[in-house]
C-alpha cells in the first residue's frame, strides 16, 4: 500500500492531463443514452459540476478527495456540454416518403463523392411539399454520373428524392445520421435531372461569405487539376483544398490497402507540416539577417507566422471537422511558444483536447478524433521518454551525417510503430482493415510528404493565383506520383490487407482508456493499462450472424462459410460490404454465381433452392401485385420471408415474416440461428430514441 501511495503521490503534475479524459467520458455517457434527457437536466448538471469545483477549492478534504471532485466535475460538465450542443445544432430533418420533389438551393460546396457519384452540399431555398419551418438548412444530394458540377455560390433547381439521413447500415455500425445532425445536414438524396441555374434573392451574409470562400477553393482545385492532370492533380487538390472530387477510385483503394489513406484527409499531419514549414522557414530567414535577429525573438515571430499559416490553411481546406481539431491543437502549440512554454507536451495537448470537446463534444464518437488524439498522445509520451543523443563536437562530418541518419531512422521507426499501435484498435473496430505493409509504406512516404510534397503544395497554392505556381506544383506532382507508386506496390503485395471482425463494443472504450493510462501515468504502474489497451485485439469476437437485411428491406446477404453472399450486389453495396467487414467476412468473389447456386433470383425476388441454407426468400418491390403473386409460394418453401412492401402474418403463417412496417421501426437487422429459432437484432434498438434517430426503441418483433 505504501508503494501505491508513493506512485499516486508522484502524479502531482499529471492531474490536469486527466481532466479532458473525464470531460470526454461524461460526453460519451450522454451519447450512449437510449433516450434524450430533458434540457433542464443539462443546466442542473452544469450547476452541480460548478458546485463540486467550489467544494474542491473551499474544503481541504485531502488530495484524493480533491482529485475525485475535480474529475467528477469535469465528467458532469462533459455530459452537460453534449446536451447543450445537441440543442444548439437542432434543425429540421427532411421527412421520408415524400416522393419526387423540386429543390431550389444555393450550392454551398462540392462535397466529396460517394459510391453513387459526385455530390453537392446545398442550402435549400424551397423544397416542394415542405413548409419553410420544416425545410432542412443543409442537404447533400448525389448527381447523375458525368453531370457538370456547378461552382459554389450558384443558385440551382433540381428534381430528385430527398430523405432523412440514413440510419446505420447494420446494427451497431457507423451512424451517419448522427454525424449529419451535428453538421446541420437534414436531408440526403439524389437528383434525376441536371442542375439548372436559377435566379434567387441574395443569401444571408454568412452563407454568402462561406460560398465565396468555397468558390475560391473550388477554382484553385480545378486549376491544380488542370496543371497536373487528374492522376496527380486529384490528390494534390484534395490535400490543398479538401476537394476529393477528382481522385480516381483506384487511387483511393490503393492508398487504403497500403495504410496511406490518412494522406487524403486534411488533419493533424497536414497542419503539422504546413505550420512547421512556416515556422522553420521564418526562423531561418530571421537568423540569416543578423540585424533583425538581434532585435526580435525569432522563435516567437516564427510562431506567429506558423499560427497564421495554420489558420489560413484551415480556411483554404474548407474547415472540415478533422482540420478544425488539428488547427486547435496546432494553435495550442504555437500559443505555448508565445507564452514561453513547451510547444509539444502532454499539457498542451490536454488543453487542445479540452477546447475541442467543449465546442464539439460529439467528437468523442468520431473515429477521426479517437485515432488522432490516441496517436498524438502516444507520440508525445514517447518524446518525453526518448533518450537525447549525445553529439560529439569534434567528430568529422561524415560520422555526424551517419549518426544523424541513424537517429532519424530510429526515431521514424519508433514513431511509426507507436502511432500504428495507438491507432490499431480503432482501425480494427471502425474500419475492420489491417494494412500488412502500412508501417513500411508510411516510412517510405513520410520524408517525401514532409520535405517535398506538402511544402511544395503550400508554396504552389500561394503562388498559383499569381501565375507563378507551376514549378512548385510540378515538384509536388512528382512527389505524389512517387507516393502513388509506393501505394500501388504495397497494395499489390499478397495479403496486403486483412479483414478483422469487430470486437464487442465495450472493448473500444477499454482500449482508449488503456492507451491513455499508458501515456499519461508516470512510473511503472503505467503498464497496468496494457491489457486494457489490447482489449480490441485479444477479446474473442461475438458469433457471426447468418443473415443481414438492409434498413429498407431492399436487399440482404447471407453468410456462407467465410463469405457474404449478396442477393443484389448492385443495391446498397456500401452497406453490404460494411456489414461483411464488421463480421470478418469477404463478399463472395464470384458474386452472382455464388448467389445463383443457392437461390433462384429474378429482378424483384429471390427464393431458396433445394438444400440451400438458410432458407430465406425475399420480395424487393413494394408493388402489391408482385407481393400477392410471390408470397404464397415463398411462405411454403422458406423459413424466413422478407417483404419490402405490405404484408401480414396471416399471409405467411409458417415462416418468420418481416415487412416494411418492421423495417420502418427497426431499421437494418441481423438474424442469428439459435436452438429455439431465429434471434433478431435491430439497429434502431441499439441507437435508442434521440434527435437524430427519428424512430422508436421498441423491437418490431
Amino acid at each position: 500500500m505504501a508503494w501505491l501511495r508513493d506512485q499516486a503521490a508522484s502524479q502531482g503534475d499529471r492531474l490536469s492531463l486527466w481532466t479532458p479524459v473525464a470531460f470526454g467520458c461524461g460526453a460519451a455517457v450522454y451519447f450512449a443514452l437510449p433516450r434524450e434527457p430533458l434540457a433542464v437536466l443539462a443546466i442542473a448538471i452544469l450547476g452541480l459540476a460548478g458546485g463540486l469545483l467550489l467544494v474542491r477549492v473551499r474544503w481541504d478534504g485531502g488530495r484524493i478527495l480533491a482529485i475525485a471532485l475535480t474529475l467528477a466535475a469535469f465528467a458532469l460538465a462533459g455530459f452537460a456540454a453534449g446536451k447543450l450542443r445537441t440543442e444548439h445544432v437542432r434543425a429540421p430533418i427532411a421527412p421520408s416518403g415524400e416522393g419526387m420533389q423540386t429543390v431550389d438551393a444555393f450550392v454551398v460546396d462540392v462535397a466529396n463523392p460517394g459510391q453513387g457519384g459526385p455530390r453537392l452540399l446545398l442550402a435549400p431555398i424551397r423544397v416542394s411539399g415542405l413548409a419553410p419551418e420544416t425545410t432542412p438548412i443543409r442537404a447533400r444530394m448525389t448527381l447523375q454520373p458525368d453531370t457538370p458540377l456547378p461552382a459554389p455560390g450558384t443558385a440551382i433547381r433540381v428534381r430528385g428524392m430527398l430523405n432523412p439521413p440514413p440510419p446505420p447500415a447494420s446494427p451497431g455500425s457507423y451512424d451517419f445520421a448522427r454525424d449529419a445532425f451535428f453538421e446541420g445536414i437534414g436531408g440526403v438524396g439524389f437528383t434525376l435531372t441536371p442542375p439548372r441555374e436559377i435566379f434567387a434573392e441574395p443569401p444571408p451574409w454568412r452563407l454568402a461569405l462561406e460560398m465565396r470562400i468555397n468558390a475560391t477553393r473550388w477554382a484553385l482545385a480545378r486549376k491544380i487539376v488542370d496543371q497536373l492532370g487528374v492522376r496527380s492533380g486529384g490528390l494534390a487538390a484534395a490535400m490543398v483544398t479538401g476537394h476529393e472530387a477528382y481522385i480516381p477510385r483506384e487511387q483511393v483503394d490503393a492508398l487504403r490497402a497500403a495504410g496511406l489513406s490518412h494522406i487524403i484527409s486534411i488533419s493533424g499531419l497536414h497542419m503539422a507540416i504546413v505550420g512547421g514549414f512556416a515556422f522553420a522557414g521564418v526562423r531561418l530567414l530571421i537568423a540569416a539577417w543578423p540585424w533583425l535577429a538581434l532585435r526580435v525573438s525569432s522563435k516567437k515571430t516564427a510562431a506567429l507566422f506558423g499560427l497564421g499559416s495554420v489558420l489560413a490553411y484551415l480556411v483554404l481546406s474548407g474547415a472540415p471537422a478533422p482540420a478544425e481539431r488539428a488547427a486547435i491543437t496546432a494553435c495550442a502549440a504555437f500559443g505555448a511558444i508565445l507564452v514561453d512554454r513547451r510547444a509539444i507536451s502532454l499539457h498542451t495537448l490536454a488543453i487542445a483536447a479540452l477546447v475541442i470537446l467543449a465546442f464539439q463534444p460529439e467528437a468523442v464518437t468520431e473515429p477521426g478524433f479517437q485515432m488522432s488524439f490516441a496517436a498524438t498522445t502516444a507520440l508525445v509520451a514517447m518524446a518525453e521518454l526518448w533518450p537525447r543523443p549525445i553529439r560529439e563536437i569534434n567528430a568529422p562530418w561524415p560520422i555526424r551525417a551517419v549518426q544523424g541518419v541513424g537517429t532519424w531512422l530510429g526515431a521514424s521507426l519508433a514513431a511509426s510503430f507507436v502511432a500504428g499501435m495507438a491507432t490499431g484498435p480503432f482501425a480494427m473496430q471502425h474500419f475492420n482493415r489491417v494494412s500488412t505493409f502500412g508501417l513500411v509504406a508510411n516510412l517510405l512516404v513520410a520524408p517525401i510528404s514532409s520535405f517535398l510534397m506538402m511544402p511544395a503544395l503550400a508554396l504552389g497554392a500561394i503562388l498559383a493565383p499569381l501565375g507563378l505556381g507551376k514549378w512548385p506544383l510540378e515538384a509536388a506532382g512528382l512527389a505524389i506520383d512517387t507516393m502513388n507508386l509506393i501505394a500501388a506496390k504495397a497494395a499489390g503485395m499478397p495479403g496486403a490487407q486483412l479483414i478483422v471482425a469487430s470486437a464487442p463494443s465495450w472493448t473500444l472504450a477499454a482500449a482508449f482508456l488503456g492507451i491513455l493510462w499508458l501515456c499519461l501515468w508516470k512510473g511503472p504502474l503505467r503498464w497496468a493499462g496494457l491489457p486494457f489497451a489490447l482489449a480490441v485485439t485479444l477479446t474473442p469476437r461475438p458469433p457471426t450472424p447468418n443473415i443481414w437485411i438492409a434498413a429498407d428491406g431492399s436487399t440482404l446477404a447471407v453468410r456462407e462459410g467465410k463469405q457474404a453472399v449478396l442477393f443484389r450486389p448492385d443495391v446498397k453495396l456500401f452497406g453490404a460490404e460494411l456489414w461483411a467487414r464488421r463480421r470478418g467476412l469477404e463478399p463472395a468473389t464470384d458474386g452472382l454465381a455464388a448467389r445463383d447456386a443457392l437461390y433462384d433470383c429474378d429482378r424483384w425476388s429471390c427464393a431458396p433452392r433445394l438444400g440451400s441454407s438458410p432458407r430465406v426468400a425475399a420480395v424487393f418491390t413494394r408493388r402489391t401485385s408482385t407481393i400477392e403473386k410471390k408470397l404464397p409460394l415463398f411462405c411454403q418453401w422458406a423459413d424466413i420471408v422478407v417483404v419490402r412492401g405490405v404484408a401480414t402474418a396471416a399471409d405467411c403463417p409458417k415462416a418468420l415474416l418481416l415487412t416494411e412496417d418492421d423495417f420502418a421501426r427497426g431499421g437494418s437487422a441481423e438474424l442469428y440461428r439459435t436452438a429455439s429459432g431465429w434471434r433478431i437484432v435491430w439497429a434502431q434498438s441499439l441507437r435508442g430514441q434521440r434527435p437524430w434517430t427519428g424512430g422508436t426503441t421498441a423491437d418490431p418483433t
